[in-house]
């Protein structure tokens, strides 16, 4: 049985004398537009990720950003070929690049794909007949042999189509290793897996599900190659609720993660190897962030760094369809959690159009001087507009400490 052990609640601190550059604003204009996902950085300092809009066709763009800041659009999709990515990008050691788009593709319900270093992509699988799953919105893992490894949100072949875990093989067969059933098991895994360094297991995280009935606040879970799966914790809001972000691992076998409910306004959450649960963190919203969504990222000394969508102290608005009005929910922050808990708000975003960026939905990348790289969903001097309002089209940021 997983247990709680600490509720730790930390009243954060800003940081003081620390940049933020925008590298690029989208303008979706071709060019790509509103992109949710992290970041991959090479070795020369080129930046690449995806777009869930823009590009030729309107449907996203995987671009490359250069260290002069020339932004290239590497492919756009097309709709039969995927579209609507909104997971990153991995890179293997020749340059090739891997993803998925949440649509698109045969049957309408997304794709894996393969973009060559000549920036040819191919349809590795296309989703949606069953008992595959439907809809993959993380991030993808490779192995030494180059298999490919992660999670649909939705589909499979259990009856709540609660999501799978999949591989696809370098020659593009794809394997269901796990069907997600709903409590006690978990149930729509909206992130990527993280491997162990034996690369006997993968360890992800599920948006709902649980061990106990009415409170299905999600899961962390450990799956090994042959798709045998062991919930490792299950949420039950005092302690967060619903992780979208996934998980990092440190060399001793703790994970660390973020979810976007429960403490407040969400949670850093630590899982050791036995399956017992710190929260590192509570959200408290304004001044502080709230929903962090995007993978943390773990530097040398143990410190995590990640973004949260809304909070911190620039004003935002988005609309509420269900109020149909327009309400600040802020415009979302860059924050550093240390081993003790302490958090700080190293930036906070200040705007929609004409601002430094709003709402950063993905995970941050982290180079060996310290500085960290990420992406804005919205914001930027762009034109992308949401029921008569521009919101930006979104950026490309570089924070220094």
């Amino acid at each position: 049985m997983a247990l709680l052990l600490v509720l730790a609640i930390v009243v954060p601190r800003s940081a003081q004398a620390q940049t933020l550059q925008i590298l690029y604003e989208f303008t979706g204009s071709g060019d790509g537009a509103n992109p949710v996902a992290g970041l991959v950085r090479d070795t020369a300092g080129n930046l690449y990720g995806t777009t869930q809009s823009g590009g030729a066709h309107g449907l996203g763009a995987v671009f490359k950003l250069d260290t002069a800041n020339h932004e290239t659009v590497l492919h756009s999709f097309s709709g039969s070929d995927g579209s609507t990515p909104v997971a990153g990008l991995i890179r293997d050691a020749l340059g090739n690049f891997y993803g998925t788009t949440e649509l698109g593709g045969a049957h309408s319900y997304g794709t894996v794909f393969k973009l060559d270093t000549e920036n040819h992509e191919t349809v590795l699988h296309n989703f949606g007949v069953q008992p595959d799953g439907i809809a993959p919105l993380g991030d993808l893992v490779r192995d030494a042999a180059g298999n490919l490894y992660g999670t649909t949100v939705n589909g499979g072949g259990s009856t709540p189509n609660a999501g799978t875990i999949f591989k696809v093989d370098a020659a593009g067969h794809e394997t269901v290793l796990h069907n997600f059933t709903g409590p006690p098991d978990g149930a729509s895994p909206a992130a990527g897996l993280v491997e162990d360094a034996s690369g006997n297991f993968f360890f992800g995280t599920t948006e709902s599900g649980g061990i106990a009935p009415g409170e299905t606040y999600g899961t962390v879970f450990r799956v090994d190659a042959t798709g045998h799966e062991t919930v490792l914790y299950s949420f039950n809001l005092t302690d967060g609720g619903q992780p979208q972000g996934g998980l990092v691992r440190d060399s001793s076998g703790n994970l660390y993660g973020t979810t976007i409910e429960g403490g407040g306004n969400g949670t850093v959450f630590k899982v050791n190897p036995a399956g017992e649960a710190t929260v590192l963190h509570n959200f408290l919203g304004t001044g502080d962030g709230a929903a962090p969504t995007g993978r943390l990222v773990r530097d040398s000394a143990g410190n995590l760094y990640g973004t949260t969508v809304g909070g911190g102290t620039g004003i935002c608005n988005s609309y509420d369809a269900r109020r149909k009005r327009w309400e600040n929910i802020g415009c979302g922050t860059i924050f550093k959690v240390d081993p003790s808990g302490l958090e700080t708000v190293l930036h906070s975003f200040t705007g929609l159009a004409n601002g430094d960026g709003a709402w950063p939905r993905g995970g941050l990348v982290l180079d060996s001087s310290g500085n960290l790289y990420g992406t804005t969903a919205n914001g930027g001097t762009g034109s992308c507009n949401v029921n008569g309002q521009n919101v930006g089209c979104g950026t490309v940021f570089k924070f220094i400490p």
